[in-house]
């Protein structure tokens, strides 16, 4: 989080907007807080880690008045509800939910995988969606409406072997995301999903299937006309456009944050 700019209270794009990220320890997740941070929101910061999110966000004080932390599971009810308690009882209201947390198992044969991972990717990627929209709608509903952000993943529309199951997870997130635009579109309430590439070299071994060298990045960019992996701030931007007064016309949509991956070779 270095090189984080001094926020200004009423300024940027996102002022007086109430954001919760889910996931917001690391990766896409870290880099829409500090974007929407940057623009002037507020913002709840959910994590499973908790020490991630003390570590990440306690040595910055302009994360004092405009970021407040919380450990949650975003497969129980319990902790969406004290999320929209605490950006309700913190920042007054909800304007923005990012549905960032995911997970995934490793790359490998399809009939290597196990129930057990299966039901994690399904709860974690798609029952979490679930859980959210009841106590998040309502508080949206009560601002006027709002942006509900899905970050699925370009597997979505162009799944491969090895992650069919994960892929399949993040095309129910991309359905779902259509749906849930066409239900509560009369309230206002704009639903859209991201569809990233794969990022940055942590989880690179687990979706591909081989070490993080760049000879292997290599072969994995030879199909993505801009040539390169996904950046964290890639997500972050298109984030912050949705949960923008800009984005007030666009919802149901499943916008391919890919460098072309989607019509590569």
């Amino acid at each position: 989080m270095s090189g984080l700019h001094e926020v200004q209270t009423g300024s940027g794009r996102l002022a007086g907007k109430v954001a919760i990220v889910t996931g917001a320890a690391s990766g896409f997740g870290l880099a829409c807080t500090k974007k929407f941070v940057e623009e002037g929101a507020k913002v709840v910061a959910a994590d499973m880690n908790g020490e991630g999110l003390s570590k990440v966000y306690s040595s910055h004080s302009q994360y004092d008045q405009h970021v407040h932390t919380l450990t949650a599971n975003v497969t129980v009810q319990g902790d969406w509800e004290k999320m929209v308690e605490a950006a309700e009882t913190k920042f007054g209201g909800l304007d923005i939910v990012v549905n960032n947390a995911g997970t995934s198992y490793k790359n490998k044969p399809t009939l290597e995988v196990t129930e057990a991972e299966f039901d994690k990717v399904f709860a974690v990627n798609v029952k979490s969606i679930y859980l959210s929209i009841p106590p998040t709608v309502a508080a949206l509903k009560k601002r006027g409406g709002g942006a509900i952000i899905n970050v699925a993943s370009i597997g979505a529309m162009r799944p491969r072997p090895g992650l069919v199951w994960y892929n399949a997870s993040k095309g129910a997130v991309a359905n779902a995301t259509k749906g849930l635009a066409a239900e509560f579109g009369k309230d206002q309430i704009r639903v859209n999903a991201l569809c990233p590439l794969l990022s940055g070299t942590g989880l690179f071994e687990q979706f591909v299937g081989v070490p993080y060298s760049e000879e292997n990045v290599n072969k994995f960019l030879f199909n993505v006309p801009l040539g390169r992996l996904t950046d964290p701030s890639d997500v972050a931007n298109i984030a912050a456009f949705l949960g923008s007064d800009e984005g007030k016309f666009i919802t149901g949509v499943n916008l391919e944050v890919d460098g072309g991956r989607a019509v590569g070779a």
